[in-house]
């Protein structure tokens, strides 16, 4: 039996409403909306697990990115949560285009198993020693992984709380609609301002994204366009 999996609060999430409620009477009034932040993150999730899944899930819709790791993980058979590296390599690219995985995304997983075996992706414990900008490097070498990816784990496995992933479409479009801007916002745009909410920026992306499941920022249903129907003469 698979044991629970240990989940922790993001930490500083009390001091960080705090201080962005006062630098930001806007972002502290979505925060007033929004409630507490809910951000978890899960204790047994390896760093390869997490760009595993980051790459599996790159495009696609959620479903069916899950139902691809289901598949993935099933594949190994092993009673540990994930399979390793090592047992990744193993497999035939045949193998790995059966669970789902398109060529590019098959590619990249080989090249992250292949790092990681060789010891070029810290685990866990030695990447929480490293700075973000270091992380973001190591991780970006691997093929498929960009500056976003690298981002999402750090925010969400090792609980970084100043990244901002000002490529992120739902933050920009949650800024956009938060601050009621005409345009979409570039990144270097957000990043002109982001600085007033250091150091609690992830908390700030994190905000974002809640603003685009209230009713207020929601963008209104497309209307239905009636068919004209064409005559044969």
């Amino acid at each position: 039996m698979k044991p629970p999996q240990r989940k922790r609060p993001i930490p500083s999430a009390k001091k960080a409403i705090r201080h962005l409620s006062e630098v930001d009477p806007v972002l502290g009034a979505l925060i007033k909306k929004v409630g507490q932040v809910r951000i978890e993150l899960d204790s047994d999730t390896t760093v390869f697990e997490s760009l595993v899944r980051s790459i599996v899930y790159q495009q696609i819709h959620g479903k069916a990115a899950a139902a691809i790791l289901t598949r993935f993980k099933a594949h190994f058979d092993t009673d540990a949560r994930f399979p390793t590296p090592h047992q990744v390599l193993l497999a035939s690219d045949d193998d790995l285009t059966r669970v789902g995985l398109s060529r590019n995304k098959r590619l990249a997983i080989q090249d992250l198993a292949r790092k990681a075996h060789e010891g070029a992706i810290p685990i866990l414990e030695h990447a929480q020693e490293l700075d973000d900008e270091t992380l973001i490097e190591k991780f970006s070498q691997v093929r498929g992984i960009g500056t976003w990816t690298a981002q999402m784990l750090l925010i969400f496995t090792l609980g970084r709380p100043d990244v901002f992933p000002s490529l992120d479409f739902g933050v920009r479009k949650g800024f956009m609609k938060v601050y009621g801007k005409r345009k979409f916002p570039t990144p270097k745009s957000i990043e002109k301002i982001c600085d007033r909410w250091k150091p609690f920026r992830s908390f700030a992306a994190w905000y974002f994204w809640r603003a685009l499941e209230l009713d207020e920022y929601k963008d209104p249903p497309k209307k239905k366009t009636a068919k004209r129907r064409v005559r044969n003469t």
